[in-house]
C-alpha cells in the first residue's frame, strides 16, 4: 500500500537559552495512519508538538502539512492560522474544556469561525438569515452526531465540568475533531485512563483514523495504548531522534530499551530485561 506523507519534519531544532530541547530532528507523519511520538520525561516530545502547532517558533528546521487543504509550512505561520487554515487540531496533557458550558455547547464553540463566517461577523447572525441558520443547524448537527458516537447523549446538557474524567477525556478529542482537521495531535491523551477507559480510547482513534481517514499524532506513555493503535513510532530521548518506524521495529531497538532502562549505550542489557520489555510493551 502507497503511503502518502502528511506531515514532514525536516531538522527541527528549538532551544531555550543554552538548553536545546528538540536537536535537528526529522521524520514523516503518514495520511491515515496514527504515528505515535514517545520517549522518557524531557525527552522533547510536547516541545515538538509546540513547534507544530505555533506556540513556540522554532529557530531552524522546516514543518510542511501536505493535506486536503493544500500545503503549508507551519513554521512560518501564526499559531490560530495553523489550526484555522491548515487544519491542525490539538488536545493538551490537562484537560481544557469549558467546564461550565454544556457538554454540547463545548462541541458548538468549537465550529466558531465557520459560526462566525456564516454570519457575516454578526450581521447575517443577528437578523437570523437563512445562511446563518443553516451553517447553525449544521453545526448542532455535527456536535450531535459526536455525542452519539461517545455515548454522551443523555448528559448534552450536562456542564462538561460534571462529566466522569474518561468521558471529558473523549469529548475533548470530539471537539478537536469538530474543526474537521486534517492532522489531530494528542498530548497524553490516555494520562489518569483507567483500563476501561484506555480500551475506549484506543477504539475511538482508530474510528477516527479508518473512518475520518485523517492523520493522528500522539503522544503517550500508555504503551498499551501505543503499542495497540500505532501504525507508525517515533522515539526521542534528550531531544534527539534515536528511533522511527513501526512498533515491531522500535520494541526490539537496543536504543530505545537502553533510553527506557536509562543505561549509557556502551553497558550491555541483559537479555531477559530486554525480553521482558519487548512483552510488556515498555519500550
Amino acid at each position: 500500500m502507497t503511503r502518502t506523507p502528511l506531515l514532514e519534519v525536516d531538522h527541527l531544532t528549538m532551544r531555550f537559552g543554552g538548553l536545546i530541547a528538540v536537536n535537528d530532528i526529522s521524520f514523516t507523519a503518514y495520511d491515515r495512519e496514527i504515528t505515535a511520538i514517545i520517549g522518557p520525561n524531557g525527552a522533547g516530545k510536547t516541545t515538538v508538538f509546540n513547534c507544530l502547532t505555533g506556540f513556540y517558533n522554532a529557530p531552524v528546521g522546516r514543518l510542511r502539512l501536505t493535506g486536503a487543504r493544500g500545503e503549508f509550512l507551519l513554521e512560518r505561520m501564526d499559531g490560530f492560522r495553523i489550526a484555522q487554515k491548515a487544519g491542525v487540531a490539538r488536545t493538551f496533557q490537562n484537560i481544557r474544556l469549558f467546564p461550565r458550558m454544556t457538554v454540547l455547547e463545548n462541541l458548538i464553540v468549537a465550529q466558531h469561525n465557520k459560526l462566525m463566517a456564516a454570519s457575516g461577523y454578526t450581521v447575517a447572525g443577528l437578523f437570523g438569515l437563512r445562511s446563518y441558520r443553516e451553517a447553525e443547524r449544521e453545526a448542532i448537527d455535527l456536535a450531535r452526531s459526536w455525542l452519539d458516537r461517545l455515548g454522551l447523549t443523555a448528559q448534552a446538557d450536562w456542564e462538561a465540568g460534571n462529566l466522569p474524567y474518561g468521558s471529558q477525556r473523549r469529548l475533548e478529542i470530539a471537539r478537536a475533531m469538530c474543526t474537521k482537521p486534517v492532522l489531530l495531535c494528542l498530548d497524553e491523551p490516555a494520562a489518569g485512563l483507567n483500563p476501561r477507559e484506555s480500551a475506549e480510547l484506543r477504539e475511538l482513534l482508530t474510528e477516527i483514523r479508518d473512518r475520518h481517514r485523517i492523520g493522528v499524532l500522539l503522544i503517550e506513555h500508555d504503551m498499551s495504548v501505543v503499542m495497540g493503535i500505532s501504525d507508525h513510532i517515533v522515539v526521542l530521548d534528550y531531544g534527539r531522534l534515536i528511533a522511527d518506524g513501526t512498533p515491531a521495529e522500535v520494541r526490539s531497538d537496543p536504543a530505545v530499551i537502553r533510553a527506557y532502562l536509562g543505561e549509557e549505550e556502551t553497558d550491555q542489557i541483559p537479555p531477559e530485561v530486554a525480553r521482558d520489555l519487548r512483552q510488556e510493551g515498555r519500550a
